[in-house]
């Protein structure tokens, strides 16, 4: 199975950046763009483009980082992916694409964990950047509040995750990643009558940077907790500013 996990690079592209289906000969499928969505019909994209599925290594991040050949075309070639025009090409173009920053889509759940990649690639104050955009752009309180599909509770659990603070970008390595906390204080209680509570110190919708962070009273380097910790309650404390 681990073995298996790596069969993502051989669909990637070094020359275009990104994953790409084959022919029977092993050849890549011919003409691309990674703008046409075809509809589950002679696709290589399920319900998307190659912009959103080429993302889709959340197990092994820093392999992909490496695929491109380190952080900074990494960096760069993810925030393109939230700059770029929202033009969907193809006839048939699947209504599952919605939600959409740039070519991000987060109205569908095999892009939830993208804006956090970031932390991986060094540049956190990208994540908490995009987060913040993903927060307050694709949900709200009308009837058409969520940007996709439900699919048991994930949009929403997004939202939950991310406005403490924390998201499961691999939930397979029991660790949270740090994001952009919208409440000053969010008090979990834990199965074991533990309380787990985080709070962000002058939070507010410019103060969308985390400047530090400190967990227990202890200065803390790390822009991730482990469930371990989260289980053993106490306090993270995020001190948040404008840049």
């Amino acid at each position: 199975f681990l073995k298996r996990s790596e069969a993502y690079t051989h669909l990637f592209d070094k020359e275009t950046g990104f994953m790409r289906g084959k022919s029977t000969d092993g050849k890549w499928r011919t003409p691309f763009d990674p703008k046409r969505s075809d509809h589950r019909e002679n696709t290589d994209y399920t319900e998307g483009n190659a912009w959103q599925h080429s993302w889709f290594v959340p197990h092994n991040v820093k392999g992909l980082i490496n695929l491109f050949g380190g952080n900074e075309p990494f960096v760069a070639h993810l925030e393109k992916l939230f700059t770029e025009s929202s033009e969907i090409t193809g006839d048939n173009t699947s209504p599952d694409i919605s939600g959409l920053i740039g070519q991000y889509a987060h109205g569908n759940e095999p892009s939830h964990h993208i804006a956090y990649m970031f932390n991986v690639a060094g540049q956190p104050k990208k994540t908490q950047y995009w987060v913040d955009r993903i927060l307050q752009t694709q949900y709200n309180t009308t009837p058409n509040g969520l940007s996709g599909n439900e699919d048991c509770g994930q949009m929403s659990a997004w939202y939950i995750w991310s406005a403490m603070g924390l998201y499961p970008m691999n939930p397979a390595s029991t660790e949270y990643q740090f994001g952009r906390p919208l409440f000053d204080k969010v008090t979990m209680h834990l199965p074991n009558g533990k309380t787990f509570t985080i709070v962000a110190k002058n939070v507010s919708k410019d103060n969308k940077y985390i400047k530090s962070v400190t967990f227990n009273g202890k200065a803390y380097n790390q822009w991730y907790i482990s469930h371990q910790e989260l289980l053993s309650g106490g306090e993270l404390v995020f001190e948040m500013t404008n840049k």
